[in-house]
Order: structure tokens, then C-alpha cells, then sequence
């Protein structure tokens, strides 16, 4: 498995602080191992994780890269922040200056230039892309509750967006994004996007942005539902939670459940507006239950899984600690109504 995560700058008077490359370049500096990258706003940056086959390893990963870029948004007289959306500033931000992210620009104009959103990405080995489909139509019923356990976009430019992940609301302007059509085959999928492409409605393949898709580069399922986390131990959660996912799925076998579109859109809705901290829909039954016993669910679902991996007493105990303390969206809303500072909340420390 493999995680990228998106981290947004922020200047010393509270702003996105456009200032990616040259962050970019001091981490590089700093750790001439690490793997960074630009992304569409200069406000922004990625981290990658090398592949990794334990979660501890994965945790110690995060941990490194995550420190390290925080030294260089410091050297630049900024602070990395883990959040998913600007907590403060303006809408509009500067996008990168390269080719790819400049056209992007002009097509879709100010939904390209509002998009210093953060998310993170984990990618979990497959055999061949048929098995990436057949996990895909697996997943499709367990990404709102994944949703939920890491929604950390509250806040929106000084405000209570009222909705846990604002970033996920944000994102869906795509035209290719969400939850994935559930697919017969791989054929069907690159029908599909070949539709889309020749449509002139995404640029390349690189932009089918749906919440899981097969790797356009890796031998992987990339999994992309999750706002950023607030801390590594949450997004080393979500990526064994994936993995395990991933590895029922393949122990399966077969195409996976069929689900009505509108019932996985209201649990993604619900789900991006309320977190855990009400109902929110099990889409295999259509019908609504508490957000916390779909993540009692989940991990049931998983169990033997997580069991093969020796992950079962770590994954129950963050769990259990998220619910009690709450992800980061409930952590941003209290900071809010109590007037603290969220950008401290949310700091990156080196």
C-alpha cells in the first residue's frame, strides 16, 4: 500500500500562502529522499509515501515526510497545516504554473482556481486492472463510511460550512467524480471513459476523478474519498481499513452488490454533512442507521482481514478513539464556536 496526502500552506498572517515550489524545494533540500509534489494551487502540496507493507511502517512514512515539509513551509515563513479546505482567505487562489494545471485553468476556469481543497489518496496493490474493477464495485458500498471517520473540512473561509467534509461537497463540481458507476467488466470502464474523453468533458484519463479507479500509472486501486486527516494515525486507519477492504474483496471473487445510484448518493450526502455524529444511510439495506455502527460495520466486514494482518487491536483501539474524541471536522467546529485558533489545531509540526 501507498498514500499520498495533500497539505495546504498557510503564510504567518493566516492565508494560503502560494508558495509550493519553493516549499517543494527546500523539503527536497531538507531530505533528498522525500517525494513532493505540486498540485493545482500554489497553496498546496503532496506527499508520497514509498510502498509499504505494515502500518507501522506506513505510520512511521507519514510521520517522516509530513515533518519534514513542515521544516520547509517554516523556512518559507509559513505553516503546513492537515486540512481539507482554506479555513481562511479568499475562494479564488493562484494555480500552479505548469502546463497540464494551466490548461486545466482555462477549461474549467473558477472551478480549477477554487480548488485548494486536500485529500488523501491510498493505493493498494492488484492484480490486473479486471481485479481493480471488481474491488471497485466492492468498496462502492463502504465509501461513506470512510467518508465520515475522516471528514476535516468544516470550517470554509471563516465559516461553519455546516457540513463535515465541505471538501467532498466541493469536489463533486467534476464532471467525473464520486462515488464510480459500477462496472461489468474493464472493457465497460474504458468504454466509459472513452465516452468521457471524446465528450471533451475531462481532458485525459488522469481526470477521471471518481472516489475509486484503477491507477493510471501503478498496478493499483487508488482510493480517494477521504479528506485529508488530521493526524498520520487516522490516515494509516484509512489505508488499513482500505487494504483490508481491498483483500475481502479479492477473497470474494465476484462483481460485487449492485446498489441503487440515489441510495449511494444520499449516504455520501449524509455522510459529507453530519460526519459521525448522526444517522447516516447503510446502503446495502437503504436504511438509515447511526453513523457510528456503520463504522462498527465496516470493521466487522473486514475482520478476518484485518486479522491476517495482525491489525485488528489497532485499528479497534483508533476507532474508539476517534468516535470518543472526534475526527477532525468535530475538533474544527468546537475550535470554532469557541473562537480558537484552527490553523494552530491543524499545524503540521517539524
Amino acid at each position: 500500500m501507498g498514500v499520498e496526502e495533500e497539505l495546504l500552506l498557510i503564510s504567518a498572517s493566516g492565508m494560503p500562502m502560494p508558495q509550493s515550489k519553493a516549499v517543494a524545494a527546500d523539503a527536497v533540500d531538507i531530505d533528498v529522499d522525500i517525494d513532493v509534489e505540486l498540485e493545482l494551487t500554489r497553496a498546496q502540496v503532496e506527499i508520497n509515501t514509498p510502498v509499504c507493507t505494515t502500518s507501522a511502517e506506513l505510520l512511521g512514512h507519514l510521520q517522516r515526510l509530513r515533518s519534514t515539509l513542515a521544516a520547509a513551509a517554516a523556512e518559507e515563513g509559513g505553516r503546513l497545516c492537515a486540512i481539507a479546505a482554506p479555513p481562511t482567505g479568499a475562494a479564488e487562489q493562484l494555480v500552479t504554473n505548469k502546463p497540464r494545471y494551466r490548461e486545466m485553468a482555462a477549461r474549467y476556469g473558477l472551478l480549477a482556481r477554487e480548488q485548494a481543497v486536500c485529500g488523501c489518496h491510498v493505493h493498494i496493490d492488484v492484480p490486473d486492472k479486471e481485479a481493480a474493477i471488481r474491488v471497485s464495485n466492492h468498496l462502492r458500498p463502504w465509501m461513506p463510511t470512510l467518508l465520515a471517520l475522516t471528514a476535516n473540512s468544516a470550517v470554509y473561509l471563516r465559516a461553519d460550512t455546516g457540513f463535515s467534509s465541505w471538501r467532498s461537497i466541493m469536489w463533486r463540481r467534476w464532471p467525473c467524480s464520486g462515488p464510480p458507476p459500477y462496472f461489468e467488466s474493464a472493457e465497460h470502464y474504458d468504454a466509459l471513459v472513452a465516452m468521457l474523453l471524446e465528450s471533451d468533458s475531462i481532458m485525459d484519463e488522469r481526470m477521471v476523478y471518481w472516489d475509486i479507479r484503477p491507477s493510471t500509472h501503478l498496478p493499483t486501486v487508488e482510493i480517494r474519498v477521504s479528506d485529508v486527516p488530521l493526524t498520520i494515525e487516522e490516515t494509516t486507519l484509512l489505508a488499513t481499513l482500505i487494504r483490508a477492504l481491498v483483500m475481502t474483496a479479492l477473497a470474494d471473487g465476484g462483481l460485487g452488490p449492485k446498489l441503487e445510484p440515489e441510495v449511494l448518493r444520499a449516504a455520501y450526502w449524509l455522510a459529507a454533512r453530519d460526519g459521525l455524529e448522526a444517522d447516516g444511510f447503510d446502503v446495502l439495506h437503504a436504511r438509515p442507521i447511526p453513523m457510528t455502527q456503520a463504522v462498527d460495520s465496516l470493521v466487522d466486514h473486514v475482520g478476518p482481514a484485518l486479522e491476517s494482518l495482525g491489525e485488528t487491536e489497532r485499528v479497534d483501539e483508533t476507532v474508539r478513539r476517534i468516535i470518543s474524541e472526534g475526527n477532525g471536522a468535530a475538533k474544527q467546529r468546537r475550535a470554532f464556536r469557541e473562537g480558537a485558533d484552527i490553523i494552530a489545531l491543524t499545524e503540521v509540526k517539524p
